[in-house]
């Protein structure tokens, strides 16, 4: 600032030009419509600014305005407008928040049905730290279809053949009503699985008749008694459902676990109330933890009943991994009970939702990799691993995604923002205002117009066929007939420098029966995570046992935050 604007400023705050300028309007504004008759307009456009003036230095609520009256009002308005600013003109096309712009486009085109190629090459650093790529093979293969099926609850009156991509878990209430039917809708065309979220099954999910994977948390809506308890009777009546395929018990999610939730009474709309079998114009509320069972084996059992229940369908749990020794728990009471699950979806930290504290969004939950990588590791040292089907979801939206998660142990993948991206989701961030503007995620009857239903299910059926489309393609290159087939031999990672490894390397996974024979004493434990918790875990209980009343006769002492092979999940 030059000296002598300085010098005017200590004696003439420049700051209140604007509103001086408001002024000078006014006066020359109604100065011109005495005399000329003209200007009117003027003279009430600046006392508007006069009395924002005005009412800004005396206002309490914003420190800014009250040392920049009018003026100040800018800083709101492009505080307003900077993520539309950012993704428009300033964000590059890998940077990813969450979502990057070539991830978003890639999704956009496929849904449209738009070519996906790109020219000139990879625009990916690949010498960088943590680029990865998927070997190939000098004689791929030709694979007749891109419908890749795993069979899930094999040992149940009645299995199901599920899509390895498929919708994940978002309720009706989170989403609109168009967004649900256009959906399964698109569920229905590409004969895919569309999980219900929390909020049960509503008349939108029912309209089209695509497959559902009904999601029962701790509300238990849809199957509840009036005091919130679980309800067999009602359960039993829409888990008979034939569009009801599978039931997965919601133990929490990547994005806030362990928080529950409330949607506020004046959201609970005549069809949320009903979906979800509340009262209208009520507070709804999500427990952050189940009410039906407090015990890993009870939870088996309330499973092994739900099975019986919907008439003999695959029943499993979806989390995300948090204390290892409650997962350690979970798989204790599998081999004291014999009662297991017909399959486990993993949440990974980095998943998304409609609203969360930003606390949890970014600091609860281990992340998909870690999760997962537990999740295989413990199912594969027990001898449980090929009785037990595994799923997994968080930020999965390309086909080598999906390809990466089947190399660390997955059978199949959930997309949630995949699909509202195929839906016409612009990541404007807005969910939780109920003001999107693609209608995706708001109950405002105008806003849900802009969502033309017919028009979306072709794109969620299109961003489904062309993504698996995609993946045929990576897995006959990789010689390979499966995707399940993909292992960590296959894909390889920049670790540091020109240093690479295969995941296989790079991370550890543990051999059949490693855990059964460590616990037995036969060996080492595979890893500090399992020398640590596995002990303190207990089949009866969520909570570590103390010291002394650790199995296999181990002194292990409860593992303290400064104790670095407690805190390492890396396995």
């Amino acid at each position: 600032m030059p000296t002598w604007l300085k010098s005017l400023d200590r004696f003439f705050p420049i700051r209140y030009l604007a509103w001086i300028a408001c002024a000078v309007v006014m006066l020359l504004g109604a100065f011109t419509q005495v005399v000329v008759h003209t200007g009117g307009v003027w003279a009430v456009l600046g006392l508007v600014g006069v009395i924002t003036g005005i009412r800004d230095v005396r206002q309490r609520r914003h420190s800014i305005l009250r040392n920049y009256p009018v003026i100040g009002h800018m800083r709101f308005l492009f505080e307003f407008i900077r993520p539309e600013m950012r993704q428009y003109f300033i964000e590059g096309d890998n940077e990813a928040a969450p979502f990057s712009r070539q991830q978003r486009s890639l999704v956009y085109q496929r849904a449209k049905g738009d070519p996906d190629k790109r020219p000139l090459g990879t625009q990916l650093d690949v010498q960088a730290e943590g680029y990865e790529w998927i070997n190939h093979s000098l004689q791929p293969t030709r694979i007749a279809s891109h419908d890749f099926r795993v069979r899930i609850g094999a040992s149940c009156a009645q299995p199901y053949d599920a899509s390895i991509f498929n919708i994940s878990a978002m309720s009706f209430g989170a989403l609109s009503g168009a967004a649900i039917r256009a959906l399964n809708g698109g569920a229905l065309r590409g004969n895919f699985a569309h999980d219900t979220g929390e909020g049960s099954i509503s008349v939108h999910h029912r309209a089209q008749g695509g497959d559902l994977i009904w999601e029962v948390a701790s509300g238990y809506f849809g199957c509840r008694n009036p005091d919130g308890t679980f309800n067999p009777e009602l359960f039993a009546k829409h888990a008979t459902e034939p569009q009801v395929k599978m039931i997965e018990v919601k133990l929490s999610q990547g994005a806030k676990p362990g928080h529950g939730g409330v949607l506020p009474g004046p959201k609970v709309t005549k069809e949320i109330a009903e979906a979800r079998g509340v009262e209208q114009g009520v507070d709804c509320i999500s427990p952050a933890s189940h009410s039906a069972f407090s015990t890993p084996i009870e939870m088996l059992e309330f499973i092994a009943k739900l099975r019986e229940l919907s008439g003999g369908k695959p029943v499993g749990f979806k989390f995300c991994v948090g204390h290892p020794w409650e997962w350690f728990a979970l798989a204790k009471a599998m081999l004291q009970t014999g009662l297991l699950p017909d399959f486990i979806v993993v949440d990974g930290g980095e998943g998304g939702t409609g609203a969360a504290p930003l606390e949890f969004t970014d600091h609860v939950g281990a992340p998909l990799q870690e999760g997962l990588l537990l999740v295989h590791n413990t199912l594969v040292g027990l001898n449980l691993r090929d009785k037990i089907r595994i799923g997994c979801a968080g930020k999965v939206v390309s086909a080598f995604d999906i390809a990466r998660m089947m190399a660390l142990g997955a059978n199949w993948c959930n997309s949630a923002r995949g699909f509202m991206f195929a839906l016409g989701c612009i990541q404007s961030q807005s969910c939780h205002t109920d003001h999107c503007p693609t209608g995706v995620a708001t109950q405002d009857p105008q806003r849900q117009k802009a969502l033309v239903v017919p028009s979306k299910i072709e794109r969620v059926h299109n961003y489904h066929r062309h993504t698996l489309e995609a993946l045929k393609e990576l897995v006959q290159a990789a010689g390979l007939q499966h995707p399940n087939q993909i292992t960590a031999n296959h894909v390889v990672r920049r670790v540091a420098g020109d240093k690479v490894k295969l995941l296989a390397n790079h991370l550890e996974f543990i051999a059949p029966g490693a855990l059964l024979a460590a616990a037995r004493g036969e060996c080492d434990w595979p890893h500090a995570v399992y020398k640590i918790y596995w002990p303190i875990s207990r089949a009866e209980t969520f909570a570590p046992a103390p010291a002394e009343v650790c199995a296999d006769g181990l002194k292990v002492p409860l593992p303290t935050v400064g104790d670095q092979a407690a805190v390492d999940l890396a396995i």
